[in-house]
């Protein structure tokens, strides 16, 4: 979508229903994909999003405004054709999952960690039923097979709106786990991003804020909510 140059033609976006879920018009055109598929989405409320997101661009159609439009537009053109390529890179940071590694010290970095992560696998080992091992340390260690073969079903079992969401979750936060306990609800995703940044509000504790790694960092963290209202947007 960064390649776009459209302006704004239309005077109102409308969702709607269609066959096989619902839609967009700009006035009687629907909106289709980059790759000019058709857009039907999965629920109404994914569909008035994405309505609103059109109706708020003035003058030049500017993409990055447009978060929901960009997760629909790839689950369509991008995980459809693709699935299993996507759930297994996903199913993958399973098997190196950040609350897994951690430091081997100062203690106060380590006890903060093991506060804050812990939880988080105990809640996989129960709840997911997908019990992981911690180590300190950057050291490979191999996670359970079964534990593993768990957490690729709950990834394949999703659709593709919801692979997209996902996605997100988990590449920003490097974390599959921490993704899952987001669209399980274990916790919220502004706290699912505090917990995947123990490490990097370690540091700026103790040498302070870089203004460029702020940026990014906020860029990122926008990234992260709007992963979540997507999936959230899926029903």
């Amino acid at each position: 979508m960064s390649g776009w140059k459209t302006k704004r033609f239309w005077t109102k976006a409308v969702a709607e229903p269609c066959d096989g879920g619902f839609t967009v018009r700009l006035d009687a055109r629907p909106v289709r994909t980059p790759l000019k598929a058709a857009l039907i989405l999965p629920t109404q409320d994914m569909a008035q999003a994405i309505a609103a997101e059109w109706d708020a661009q003035t003058g030049l159609v500017k993409p990055q405004t447009m978060p929901v439009t960009r997760a629909a537009n790839s689950a369509i053109d991008k995980i459809v054709p693709q699935f299993d390529e996507v759930a297994a890179l996903l199913v993958a940071y399973g098997t190196s999952d950040l609350i897994c590694y951690r430091a081997e010290g100062p203690q106060a970095l380590v006890a903060r960690q093991a506060a804050a992560w812990d939880p988080l696998i105990d809640w996989s080992a129960v709840t997911l039923q997908a019990p992981l091992v911690a180590t300190a340390g950057v050291m490979h260690i191999t996670q359970p097979e079964q534990s593993l073969a768990r957490l690729s079903s709950l990834v394949t079992s999703l659709d593709p709106f919801r692979l997209a969401g996902i996605h997100d979750l988990i590449a920003i936060s490097g974390s599959l786990v921490l993704a899952l306990a987001v669209t399980h609800r274990r916790v919220t995703a502004e706290q699912a991003w505090a917990l995947s940044r123990i490490d990097e509000s370690w540091q700026q504790e103790l040498w302070g804020i870089d203004d460029e790694a702020a940026d990014l960092a906020t860029f990122r963290r926008a990234a992260f909510l709007d992963a979540d209202r997507f999936y959230q947007l899926c029903g």
